[in-house]
């Protein structure tokens, strides 16, 4: 799967903006480096454990069409991994004995609507005309959030999951949090640290993975 980031206010894969996360935090710039280095991190984090790409980014995929893979009966529909999709660039066809065909951008729509923000799966409808199973379909595709549009519960959990970042390399800690854990009878003074706040977890519960 093809995927670029799309330029945006914020020139790296972060869901909010450097600017934004300096001011909050109220830090100047000679940390820019380290700054940038959470964001994008926090961002992974965020993107692994909800299963999804969230930052936007340019994808294509290609899915094997079938008439037992039809949501409607003779109504094509193909499933897009990512979402909210912003733009469809463009979609083919093709046959293992018939070369690759372009598919006319009046003959698909994407349900939503591209654009409308919500953070619900989308897909790509056909006419049942234009595809005769089976066969494959190719979609390029604009999906996931700027660092200036994400919305406000994934920016939070975004800016936390930096902020955390940030204290374990400023404190040269990583991997480990002070305080004292009991094992048996012998009390240790650090213990391995989870990989995420439990409150991140709670905002990044509605972004998680779904399936239409």
């Amino acid at each position: 799967m093809e995927n670029q980031n799309m330029g945006t206010a914020c020139s790296f894969h972060s869901l909010i903006t450097l600017a934004d996360f300096k001011e909050i935090l109220g830090i100047d710039d000679q940390d820019d480096a380290l700054s940038r280095y959470c964001l994008v991190t926090a961002t992974y984090s965020i993107e692994q454990y909800c299963r999804r790409r969230l930052f936007i980014s340019k994808q294509t995929e290609i899915h094997e069409y079938a008439r037992e893979n039809e949501v409607f009966p003779g109504v094509p529909q193909i499933p897009l991994k990512q979402y909210p999709v912003r733009k469809i660039l463009g979609a083919q066809k093709y046959r293992y004995w018939k070369s690759i065909e372009e598919i006319d951008p009046e003959l698909f729509r994407c349900i939503p609507e591209c654009g409308v923000g919500e953070d619900i799966p989308f897909c790509l409808e056909i006419r049942p005309d234009v595809t005769m199973p089976p066969c494959s379909v190719r979609v390029r595709y604009v999906a996931g959030y700027k660092s200036t549009d994400a919305p406000a519960d994934l920016a939070s959990a975004c800016l936390e999951m930096a902020v955390w970042n940030m204290a374990r390399f400023r404190g040269r800690r990583i991997g480990v949090v002070g305080g004292s854990v009991t094992v048996g009878k012998k009390t240790n003074g650090e213990y391995l640290e989870a990989h995420m706040p439990e409150r991140v977890k709670e905002l990044l519960e509605p972004y998680q993975r779904r399936m239409i």
